[in-house]
Parts: structure tokens; C-alpha cells; sequence
């Protein structure tokens, strides 16, 4: 099991138009082939009028499975440029269909090229990247005359903040890595003097917003 990687923050759905023709990009989280074949095949019902349904996926913690699929558009110029992109983001478990409807401009092959690739970055801006985390979620809990000074501390530390819970006291439910638990709970102590009790839960993935890749496709005109 991965310890950190980078993934879509959800799945979406995202629209360009160049030259007249739509490129509809659509982003899914994807745990398996089959489940990856399965969303490519909904997409391809959903837009049966479409032109072209093209796509792209990678799956498995080294990206053991990655797959192009052109879906008739001259070779090369689909699929793979897609798949570039996922993968320039170094992206996990995430499948991509870009559904293209024809607006009567032939845009030749660089053109295609660029639209694809396009298509893809802007819906990772859009619909963003997160890197996840396998965390252990630690809680914090602290009287609420004592709360705001270690909510200072923790918006000023390198730990991941996950929520705040307000009851008869706070609790602020904290993401640390397995190996920083001792050294957290002593900086912890140590800024609340004492006046603090923790609760060690269980460990799962924790995800922050991450800036997708540039991508030189994103600019200028495709001729």
C-alpha cells in the first residue's frame, strides 16, 4: 500500500470548445480495470452521438496498468496525449474519457494532439489534484479557554489539521504520519504545558489540494 500519492480530488466533468468542436472531459477515481471499463462504457452510452469517446487510465500503486484508446481518431493523437497528461501529473488510480462532438474543422494531428491534452489539464484545474496521505488520526483535546492557542500552533505547524470538534471541550482531530506521533504529542505537550489529552485513532489516507502540472497545451491557438 502506498504511503502518499496523487489522485483527482473527485470525479467531474469539464467542457472546452476549440475550432467549433467540443471536448468534454470526463475525470473518475478508478480502484480497477474493470471498474475503469465500466465508466468508459457509461460515458459511451451517455454520449452514443458523439463523435469520438476517447480515454486513458492508469491503475495499480507503480501504475502497473496503464491504457490509450484513440476510439477512431487517427493513431497516436487521442489516447496516449491523454494519458501524457495523467501521468506528467503523477496521477493514481484515475480514468479520463474525453467525448469529442465534430464542429466541421479538421484540426490535423498536432491540432489533435493539443486539443486532447487540453481537454485533460483543464479538467484536472477544474476539478483539482490531491495528494493523499496514510495518516493516523490523533485527536487533541483541550478546554476551550486553552483551544485557541493551539489552534495557532497548529495552523503554523507542518501537521495536517482535519477538523475541530466542539462538545462540553475542543478536540482538533489531527493527520500525522505513524512515524511523527511521539514527536507531535511532545511539541503538543509542550505548547499546552501539559493541558492536553490525545486520542490515538485508527490509520487511513488524509488528502490536501496540490497545483495540477503546467501544460504548454493550455496555451495559445490550435491551428
Amino acid at each position: 500500500m502506498l504511503t502518499t500519492y496523487h489522485t483527482i480530488a473527485e470525479s467531474g466533468i469539464t467542457e472546452i470548445v476549440i475550432k467549433g468542436s467540443r471536448f468534454i472531459c470526463s475525470l473518475k477515481r478508478v480502484h480497477s480495470e474493470d471498474e475503469a471499463k465500466g465508466f468508459i462504457q457509461a460515458v459511451k452510452k451517455e454520449h452514443w452521438k458523439a463523435t469520438h469517446n476517447c480515454s486513458a487510465y492508469l491503475i495499480g500503486d507503480q501504475n502497473e496498468i496503464q491504457r490509450a484508446h484513440d476510439d477512431g481518431e487517427p493513431s497516436g493523437t487521442a489516447g496516449v496525449p491523454m494519458l501524457e497528461v495523467l501521468k506528467k501529473n503523477e496521477l493514481r488510480y484515475v480514468a479520463a474519457v474525453v467525448t469529442r462532438y465534430f464542429g466541421g474543422t479538421k484540426l490535423g494531428a498536432g491540432g489533435l494532439i493539443r486539443a486532447y491534452s487540453r481537454s485533460v489539464s483543464t479538467a484536472l484545474k477544474d476539478i483539482g489534484i490531491v495528494v493523499r496521505s496514510l495518516q493516523t488520526k490523533v485527536g487533541c483535546i483541550v478546554s476551550y479557554s486553552a483551544s485557541g492557542k493551539l489552534e495557532n500552533y497548529l495552523a503554523q505547524s507542518p501537521y495536517t489539521l482535519i477538523e475541530a470538534q466542539y462538545t462540553d471541550q475542543v478536540c482538533f482531530l489531527c493527520g500525522i504520519p505513524a512515524e511523527d506521533i511521539s514527536r507531535f504529542q511532545d511539541a503538543v505537550t509542550d505548547v499546552m504545558n501539559g493541558r492536553v489529552i490525545f486520542e490515538i485513532g485508527e490509520e487511513e489516507y488524509v488528502e490536501r489540494p496540490v497545483s495540477p502540472a503546467y501544460d504548454e497545451a493550455d496555451e495559445g491557438e490550435i491551428e
